[in-house]
């Protein structure tokens, strides 16, 4: 899937949620510049939840709604994302993507 850029987060959808929680994650392939390859893949692997370090683990798979729009590849060493699932997603490196790295900046839920 090739991800596009434009203002804010790309292809933000407001009511997206639909009850489940919303997160915005930073992504990066450990300190290099991310290639528009390497982001590609990472959504890819949120997507699909398949662990690439450890098979018999299977990271809950996410929604990706939008990549920052200040992302530029071959450049950027990091880029957030906003992306809906149910719970956390998985901070181990290379779990979505090979030497991916991902960090939760924020994390949006129901408030009831």
């Amino acid at each position: 899937m090739a991800i596009s850029r434009g203002a804010g987060f790309v292809g933000v959808k407001p009511g997206s949620g639909a009850g489940k929680t919303q997160f915005v994650v930073s992504v990066g392939v450990g300190g290099g510049a991310i290639s528009q390859a390497q982001i590609d893949g990472i959504v890819n692997g949120l997507a699909s939840g398949a662990s690439l370090v450890n098979g018999a683990a299977q990271p809950e798979a996410y929604t990706v709604i939008g990549v920052e729009d200040a992302f530029t590849p071959a450049s950027s060493t990091a880029c957030d994302l906003l992306i809906e699932g149910g719970g956390n997603p998985s901070t181990t490196t290379g779990d979505y993507f090979a030497s991916a790295t991902l960090s939760i900046v924020a994390k949006f839920g129901d408030k009831e």
